[in-house]
């Protein structure tokens, strides 16, 4: 008998416990996990996925490859979970029951773990849609209001590793001082007869060699500074200065699903705000009855460009938005009168009971998602490098927090048991 199943007299009586017992589980992980775990909800979607996206990208030769259902399975699972890195995935496929479920007790290793994410850009895409496309056919999506925000999130990149014109000559004239140093010392060497080591030479003439072509990369961005470990990412100015990164861009219908994402490198917003409405028509195969969105994404192009669609539009200009903040008239912002019929239909839309309804929908509906997403899944900064390979990490994760709240949504729509 154990220690803890003596039972005497006067003392507390315990459940028998005995850790070196070698049947641990019941023989289903259902069982333990219950039936309205998550990760049964995940296997049953992604069973009714086409995933031949995935399936096309391999060949007949070769060693024989995971099963890209698997493999997409518990990447959604993981960036349910906050786990974005593929080395602790692989050892939670070992420990964690329901990913154990999930791989079907196989145990990928890190390597072709993250090489799927970075194979199946257009799969991962693909399927983010026809999660979508499932919640429509359940009656969980659906269209109407749509409120459009953005967000800065780090890159993968040291700040201190950052190229602009100025440093670029600053270290051109450095290398050059110390070339010419190491001539001399090398010269007076040679008169000495004593032998030099010529590697410091080489790796000073490299570098100055480089100069020109990060002088030529910097041009052709367009930027004043750019990182040299991750060149693609940009300073982005947000409420905190300015971050080292890329824009995250989402469109949210009532129901708190991502209906429509994207990454870009855009400084500012009012550029996005078409390209999101169209991908929101790609997504769902209907553009949004209704729009809502801060004033970042005002312009007067922006406003045709939603009246042309016959969508209604609620984006306040930065005079209208200080009046909705403030209760008063701006007073010496924009003095003049405005011109374009587009804005003052616009600002007349949002002086009524119903328009200021509508505008301040945008808030609770949107926000809410991005703090999910950076605050409880992590996504405050990518792992991966590159616009191409932030965008996969952003997918996967509005597609797992798609999954999340479906799966809520599925659970609170069944009529409680008798």
């Amino acid at each position: 008998m154990g220690r803890w199943n003596r039972a005497k007299e006067g003392m507390p009586q315990f459940l028998p416990y005995s850790p070196d017992q070698a049947l641990l589980l019941p023989p289903h992980v259902r069982d333990v996990l219950g039936a309205d775990h998550i990760c049964f909800f995940i296997h049953e979607v992604v069973e009714r996925m086409d995933l031949a996206p995935f399936e096309n990208e391999y060949g007949e030769e070769g060693r024989r490859a995971y099963a890209p259902a698997m493999m997409l399975k518990v990447w959604l699972y993981a960036y349910a979970l906050q786990m974005h890195s593929s080395r602790r995935l692989e050892q939670r496929i070992r420990e964690d029951l329901p990913l154990r479920f999930l791989a079907g007790g196989l145990q990928p290793d890190h390597w072709t773990l993250n090489q799927f994410r970075k194979r199946h850009p257009r799969g991962i895409n693909d399927a983010f849609t026809q999660v979508l496309e499932w919640g429509r056919q359940q009656g969980l999506v659906k269209l109407g209001y749509v409120a459009i925000d953005s967000t800065r999130i780090a890159a993968n990149a040291s700040r201190d590793r950052v190229d602009n014109a100025k440093r670029l000559r600053r270290e051109r004239t450095r290398l050059r001082r110390a070339i010419r140093r190491w001539q001399k010392q090398c010269d007076q060497e040679a008169a000495e007869e004593t032998p030099g080591n010529t590697v410091p030479m080489e790796r000073l003439q490299e570098r100055l060699a480089s100069i020109p072509k990060r002088l030529e990369r910097l041009k052709k961005s367009g930027c004043p500074q750019l990182s040299r470990t991750d060149e693609e990412s940009r300073f982005l100015r947000d409420r905190r200065g300015f971050t080292l990164g890329y824009t995250g861009e989402i469109a949210v219908n009532e129901d708190h699903v991502v209906v429509a994402q994207r990454v870009t490198q855009n400084s500012s917003d009012n550029q996005s705000l078409v390209p999101l409405v169209e991908e929101v028509e790609k997504q769902c195969g209907a553009p949004p009855a209704r729009v809502g969105a801060d004033t970042g994404f005002f312009s007067n192009a922006n406003l045709a460009a939603m009246e042309e669609r016959h969508i209604e539009a609620y984006i306040p200009d930065p005079q209208m938005a200080y009046e909705m903040r403030s209760g008063r008239r701006a007073k010496g912002i924009g003095k003049g009168p405005v011109r374009n019929e587009s804005q003052i239909r616009m600002r007349e839309k949002l002086r009524s009971v119903e328009g200021r309804q509508q505008y301040f929908r945008r808030q609770p509906t949107v926000e809410p998602v991005f703090g999910i997403l950076k605050e409880q899944r992590g996504l405050r900064r990518f792992r991966r490098r590159g616009l191409a390979a932030v965008g996969v990490e952003f997918t996967l994760a509005c597609a797992a927090y798609n999954l999340t709240r479906l799966h809520r949504k599925q659970i609170g729509s069944k009529p409680a048991e008798v």
